[in-house]
Order: C-alpha cells, then structure tokens, then sequence
C-alpha cells in the first residue's frame, strides 16, 4: 500500500490548487504518511455545471486507477464522480461535500451552505437527500462569482461577507464553505456570521487520515 492521502482537485484552475493544499498544509500527519494534492489534467476550470459534474467522473477513475494511494480526495464540494471513483479502487475514497456536512451536523443542528454558483444547489441538495438530512438545511446562498475570482485575497470578500450574514439571518447554527475555492476565506467567513464555519478541506483531510490509519489495520490479503 502507498502510503500517501492523495487529494485530487478535480478543476485546473491553479490557485483553487494552492488554496486546497494550504488548506490542508496544517493537518497532523503521522510519521509514514503523507498527503499530496494533484490536479486532474483533463478537468474544466472549475465544476460549475452538470456537465462539468459528469465529465470528470471517468478521468478521475482512471487517475484512481494508476496512482495508488491508502486514500484518495476528491477535492471539490460537489463530489463529482464519488460513486464511480469507489468502484475504481478498493481503497476509502472521500468527498469533500459529505465529509464537511457530517462535521457540521455533529457541532449542530442547522447547518447553511455558501455556494459556489447557483447550479451547485440541486447537486448539494441531491447528496443532502441521500444522506437524509435535508431537512437540517436553514438556507443556501450562492456568490456566483468566477473560481479565478473567488480564490483571490481580497474581490470575493464583500459577497462572502453579505451571503455568510445571510445564512445566520436565516437560522444557519454552522456554516459550510460550499466550495474548494473559498478555502482561505474561513476566518472572514466565521467573523461575518458570527458563527463556526466548516472548512471542506480541512473535513475531508481530517477523516481521510482516519480513513488511511484505518487501513494499515487491515492484514494484507
């Protein structure tokens, strides 16, 4: 088994990359293990359409498919592909929309999601429902900005603000950055809602590393 977490931003957009590896940078991996963030060559700019949503499920199987690794991420809040990737490989295969909805159901009871662009909603709502646990959703709001615009320092920070407010007027107890691109925007976030704010990149790498302890448990076949 490689021992390595690999995370595998699904977009090719370049400073949504260095956000999810700086993001995770923190994470306390123990000696042996490590974690790496790759891009998928053959992705689109950012995952914002259903179409966008599909294309991907196949590159990302066979990206699977030839690196080997105790764990894999798939690093973008819609979890493009998931199904498909866990048929690839034997090996735990995470989604970041689902690992940041259980941490944030486990700090309360209602939950908002801050959402890339408005086409994000019906996937998020469709894995909400699987999961069955729409009904703690108190709002979703979108900030229908560019990825190339939401990863920078400072453009986003007004809509981040406005929407985060939104989502606490609404009755958010917790707050779930609804895209990978919005990893640096955590803390404004937080200080806007006044309320905790769920990281999907730092969610997923924590329960991931558990995922990759959990198979050094397992005798080799």
């Amino acid at each position: 088994m490689s021992e390595r977490i690999l995370v595998i931003n699904p977009n090719t957009t370049r400073s949504c990359t260095k956000g999810i590896a700086a993001a995770m940078a923190s994470l306390p991996m123990p000696a042996g293990l490590r974690l790496e963030v790759a891009e998928l060559p053959a992705g689109p700019p950012a995952i914002a359409s259903w179409e966008d949503w599909h294309a991907v499920a196949l590159p990302l199987c066979r990206m699977v498919e030839r690196q080997p690794a105790a764990a894999y991420v798939i690093a973008c809040v819609s979890d493009p592909g998931l199904e498909a990737v866990r048929a690839a490989t034997p090996r735990p295969v995470l989604g970041m929309f689902r690992c940041a909805v259980a941490a944030a159901v486990s700090r309360a009871e209602r939950f908002g999601i801050l959402g890339f662009v408005a086409a994000s909603e019906a996937r998020q709502r469709r894995a909400l429902q699987a999961m069955g646990l729409e009904a703690r959703l108190a709002g979703w709001v979108p900030l229908d900005l560019p990825m190339a615009v939401l990863t920078e320092p400072e453009a986003p920070r007004a809509r981040i603000a406005a929407a985060a407010r939104r989502l606490a007027e609404a009755g958010a107890e917790t707050i779930i950055l609804g895209c990978t691109g919005l990893a640096g925007h955590a803390a404004l976030a937080a200080e806007a809602a006044g309320r905790p704010v769920i990281e999907p990149c730092r969610a997923a790498g924590a329960m991931a590393l558990l995922a990759a302890l959990g198979e050094r448990e397992v005798p080799a076949a």
